[in-house]
C-alpha cells in the first residue's frame, strides 16, 4: 500500500553547479498518492496507537487547506476509521478543493470560530453528537504534532543510506524538522523553512519536541500560511520544467526556493550534500490549476 523507503532524486541545475554542491530530493510524495510525504510519516505510529486503544473515530484540527485534515480522511478510508475535521473558521459553500477531498473520503466537518480554534477551546462544540463517544475518539493534535509523529519522521532519516551534511523540509508545526533533527549526527544539520510569518515561534514548539538541534529559514513565507506570489508560481513552473516535479505553493515551493536563494548566495558550504525531503501536498495545491484571483 506504501511505496517506502521513499527515493532520492538528484536536482541538478546551473545554481547547483556553479556552488559546487549536491542536492537530493527524498520523494515522500511518491509514498501514497492521497497520504504522502510527511503525513504519512505523522499519522502512521498514531494510528497504530488508536488501533491498540480500540478507537474507531480520529478527530483532529486544521485549516481549510490543511494537508493532515486531507490526509486524516484519507487514512480514515483506506483503514477504516471514521473521521472529524474541527476546521477554523466558518463553513466553506461550496468547499474548496481540499475539503471536497476530504469530505467524500468520509470526513464530516465541525466548524469553530478562529478565537476558540487559536486556544483549540472545544467548550462551544464539545456537546455536538461526533465529540460525545469519548470511548471511540481518538484525538490528533493539529499537524499530527505529538511524540508518535517525532518517532515517525525520525524514519526519514534512517532510510538515507548517502552521507549528507544538511536535511531540509518546510514547516507547519515543525514537527517533521523535529523529528530528522532527533536523528541526526552531531555533524549534520536540520534547516526548517516556516511557511508561516514571523516562524521563529516554532524553535519553542519544536523544543517542546526534542532537543537536538535545527535552524529555521524565515524569510520565505511568501506572505503567509498558503498565500503566494507570481514570482514563486513562475520559479514552481520552471522546476517543474527542468525536473519533472510538481511542488505545492504551501510548503515545497517555498523550501526548494529558499534553498535555491540559500545556494546562489553560498550559504551551503562547496562541496555540501544536502537532502531536501518533498513532503507531499501537491494535490491539494496545484498551481497548474491556480486561479489568477488567488495569486
Amino acid at each position: 500500500m506504501f511505496d517506502l523507503p521513499s527515493t532520492l532524486q538528484p536536482i541538478v541545475n546551473e545554481r547547483t553547479q556553479r556552488a559546487k554542491v549536491h542536492l537530493l530530493l527524498k520523494r515522500d510524495d511518491l509514498i501514497h498518492p492521497e497520504i504522502s510525504g510527511n503525513k504519512w510519516r505523522k499519522l502512521k505510529y498514531n494510528l497504530e496507537q488508536a488501533r491498540t486503544e480500540g478507537k474507531s473515530r480520529l478527530v483532529t484540527f486544521g485549516g481549510a487547506f490543511s494537508n493532515h485534515i486531507t490526509a486524516t480522511a484519507a487514512a480514515g478510508k483506506y483503514l477504516d476509521f471514521e473521521t472529524v475535521g474541527i476546521i477554523r473558521g466558518e463553513p466553506h459553500h461550496p468547499l474548496n478543493s481540499s475539503l471536497q477531498f476530504a469530505q467524500d473520503c468520509g470526513m464530516q466537518f465541525i466548524y469553530l470560530d478562529r478565537t476558540h480554534y487559536r486556544d483549540k477551546d472545544i467548550s462551544s462544540i464539545s456537546s455536538h453528537p461526533l465529540l460525545t463517544e469519548n470511548d471511540r475518539i481518538y484525538w490528533l493534535p493539529e499537524g499530527g504534532a505529538n511524540m508518535l509523529a517525532v518517532k515517525g519522521c525520525e524514519e526519514i532519516v534512517s532510510e538515507i543510506d548517502t552521507p549528507f551534511d544538511f536535511i531540509c523540509a518546510a514547516c507547519g508545526t515543525g514537527t517533521t524538522l523535529a523529528g530528522m533533527a532527533a536523528a541526526l549526527s552531531p555533524k549534520q544539520k536540520a534547516i526548517g523553512f516556516p511557511v508561516l510569518k514571523n516562524g521563529e515561534f516554532l524553535y519553542d514548539d519544536i523544543r517542546r519536541l526534542t532537543n537536538a538541534d535545527c535552524q529555521l529559514m524565515t524569510d520565505y513565507h511568501f506572505g503567509g500560511y498558503a498565500k503566494t506570489t507570481p514570482e514563486l508560481i513562475q520559479f514552481i513552473h520552471t522546476f517543474y520544467q527542468e525536473q519533472q516535479v510538481l511542488l505545492d505553493y504551501v510548503y515545497t515551493g517555498k523550501m526548494m526556493y529558499g534553498i535555491f536563494d540559500l545556494i546562489q548566495r553560498g550559504w551551503f558550504p562547496k562541496g555540501s550534500v544536502i537532502i531536501a525531503v518533498h513532503t507531499g501536498g501537491v494535490q491539494n495545491a496545484n498551481v497548474f490549476n491556480l486561479k489568477s484571483s488567488e495569486l
